[in-house]
């Protein structure tokens, strides 16, 4: 039976020029909007006249923008992502504006205190009186409240900060540098991933050139034997984004500015007041009680490492100061897994096919949370991409359809990075009661096949690829009256907890024997193989959560600190003290860090704080039997569904029964429950 969706697809088929004027068309419109909103008598501003028009406004002119915007990571056009980021800035610059309108915010206060002087109120839903409640939020963080002179200072502030973050992005989209290495000092890094570098002679040798896109400079990091190899590569990957330092330096003084002049003490307090953790002094609480109880984990673990580097270095001839470097980090990691567990991670790898990996996860997806990804024929903006009509599984007609998922795996030139999805649009009920459908996209940069071998993924790979897909199923499955509250539109230290619980699929036996499949043997993991796989995860796991401890308290620290400093010293030094690697050259590492300037900034703490959720919900509803669809469904119901149209902490005690804990976490990492803050 052949489904036809109720919604057509998104067209992909701009020219460079008409994003720029459909944006302009779609700002000119929103502003008319506001204007006509603005201009209301104070007593008929009512729930429908001001926050029922200003919601489908915002909501119109986001499904204008974004996909004109989401261009500048994905085309192959230059001209064309060039236009996507201008028009990015103007949406920017204008949402600055619209942001300080003092009259449509005096036209929100007018419909409130109406609401609640009629008896309205109490009539509204929960997520009506939600939207309200944030409308008038948005205002007094915006700085409403303030004298002229001070609103027009945060425009300016507010416009240079908007244009600062989007030059870093784009740098960060269009870095293409590489660094230069010949095959006898890349001895130690697999064929297969030599073959795929590109290969030129210089001065009568043979040379190969070294992407820092992840799947070529990763191996690297973790296989090549001569650490001054290692060495060039860190450093090297630290400064390929040293002109983005000074645009940091700016942005970091442009938000100690705007918080000062909104009344808070930092950044961070402004940041968290609309997240789950509160406050500023809450992050870092949060942040030195794990470091104290990761420290002597760590601690132990350098040692061993840098025992085994001792040993090798003494084997192989090279001078051995007795430092464990950033560059030895991945290195001995790995060495530490192939010797203890006789783990090979290139041997691993070989089970791992894209083209099995990719449609098994798809299937576990569909299997567990009652949906089915229909392939479809429309326009994208790359050949490379697969294009989805997502539905419930029985469904019948177009009642069960749920929207359209797009997915972008492979690298190529000047496309983003790393992997990320991207809301592209969201799912609300429109205003004659239908139901506009949600867009996800994914963008990730799974390996290509080499001439030996097809694409294959690293483990790591497969468990950013499952996470990743648990941002699409939010982005999906969500469903809310107004599109402000859909999907992904959550706390932001909350944002990750869904996806993060995902990734324990990719440590669960039977999981891993159905999403495996030998390249050439065409059998799953062997059962002592999943059993070392699994036994590996909590290796050297302080060292690993003491790097992201780094990363949150630089991101905390820059953005607490009342006056500025050298933010390179400061990467270098705090990750010395913190993640307890030594550096020789301080690399501006703070350029590549693009969370800062990407929606984490006072945030990054949000990866481990919501890991304490993550591990509570799978512990608490999925360990038990991981793929039961009646998880699947309550998952669905529960912590899908409501999107961010209720606090969050009631999703995770609807979902758990009772209040979250920090047991489940600190069981995983410590194996017992000691006293905590978490």
């Amino acid at each position: 039976m052949s489904l036809t969706p109720p919604q057509s697809p998104l067209q992909w088929d701009h020219a460079a020029q008409d994003i720029s004027r459909l944006t302009q068309q779609a700002i000119d419109a929103d502003r008319a909007l506001q204007d006509k909103v603005a201009a209301l008598d104070p007593k008929n501003c009512t729930f429908e006249s001001v926050f029922v028009e200003l919601a489908f406004a915002e909501t119109k002119l986001d499904a204008i923008t974004e996909p004109l915007a989401f261009y500048q990571n994905v085309s192959p056009s230059k001209e064309l992502r060039d236009a996507s980021n201008e028009a990015e800035a103007l949406v920017r610059d204008y949402g600055v504006e619209s942001s300080m309108r003092v009259d449509v915010y005096k036209a929100k206060v007018a419909a409130r205190d109406n609401l609640k002087k009629s008896g309205q109120w109490d009539k509204l839903s929960s997520e009506e009186q939600r939207l309200v409640d944030k409308m008038i939020l948005d205002g007094t963080r915006a700085g409403l409240a303030l004298d002229e002179t001070s609103r027009v200072k945060l425009v300016e502030l507010k416009k240079e900060l908007s244009k600062t973050c989007l030059d870093f992005s784009k740098n960060f989209n269009e870095e293409n540098g590489v660094v230069t290495f010949t095959l006898e000092e890349l001895k130690g890094v697999p064929d297969d991933v030599v073959s795929g570098f590109t290969k030129r002679t210089e001065n009568g040798k043979d040379v190969y050139d070294v992407t820092y896109k992840t799947p070529d400079i990763f191996p690297l990091f973790k296989f090549a034997e001569n650490p001054n190899t290692r060495q060039r590569a860190q450093e090297g990957y630290e400064s390929r984004l040293a002109i983005n330092v000074p645009l940091l330096d700016r942005a970091i003084e442009l938000r100690r500015q705007i918080s000062g002049i909104l009344g808070y003490d930092t950044w961070a307090d402004y940041i968290t007041e609309v997240k789950m953790i509160k406050s500023g002094n809450g992050i870092k609480d949060f942040l030195d009680d794990l470091e104290n109880k990761l420290r002597p984990v760590g601690m132990k673990e350098r040692e061993t490492l840098l025992a085994m580097k001792k040993k090798e270095h003494e084997q192989k001839g090279y001078p051995f100061d007795g430092e464990f470097y950033i560059w030895d980090y991945r290195y001995y990691d790995r060495k530490y897994i192939e010797e203890t567990l006789d783990l090979d991670d290139m041997l691993v790898k070989e089970y791992f096919p894209v083209s099995v990996v990719v449609p098994t996860i798809l299937q576990i997806y569909q299997d567990m949370l009652s949906v089915k990804f229909i392939e479809i024929e429309t326009s994208t903006w790359h050949p490379d991409v697969q294009k989805f009509a997502v539905w419930e599984k029985g469904a019948k007609d177009e009642s069960g359809f749920i929207g359209y998922c797009y997915l972008d795996l492979f690298p190529r030139t000047a496309k983003y990075s790393h992997a990320a999805v991207w809301p592209i649009l969201p799912g609300y009920d429109k205003s004659d009661g239908k139901r506009s459908y949600p867009t996800t996209a994914m963008v990730a940069n799974l390996a290509k096949p080499t001439p030996d071998k097809p694409a294959l993924m690293r483990h790591d790979d497969v468990v950013t690829f499952f996470h990743e897909m648990g941002h699409v199923f939010h982005g999906l499955l969500s469903q809310t009256k107004f599109a402000r509250f859909h999907g992904t539109s959550v706390a932001r230290d909350f944002v990750e907890a869904p996806s993060q619980m995902l990734e324990n699929w990719c440590w669960e036996p039977k999981v891993l024997e159905r999403m495996s499949s030998h390249y050439e043997k065409k059998e799953p993991l062997a059962k002592d193989l999943i059993e070392k796989i699994i036994k590996s995860r909590y290796v050297n796991v302080g060292l690993f959560y003491l790097r992201q401890l780094f990363f949150a308290k630089y991101d905390y620290k820059v953005h607490t600190d009342k006056e500025s400093s050298d933010y390179t010293r400061l990467w270098n030094d705090l990750r010395e003290k913190i993640s307890l690697v030594k550096y020789k050259v301080a690399a501006p590492g703070q350029g590549t860090f693009g969370h800062i300037t990407g929606g984490y900034d006072a945030g990054y703490y949000g990866y481990t704080y919501s890991l304490v959720f993550a591990s509570d919900m799978y512990a608490t509803v999925f360990k038990g039997d991981p793929l039961d669809p009646k998880h699947g469904s309550h998952y669905r119901q529960e912590i899908l569904l409501p999107g961010g149209s209720r606090e969050e902490l009631d999703s995770l005690k609807a979902f758990l029964g009772r209040p979250p804990n920090s047991d489940a976490f600190l069981k995983e990492l410590f194996g017992d429950n000691p006293t905590s803050n978490l």
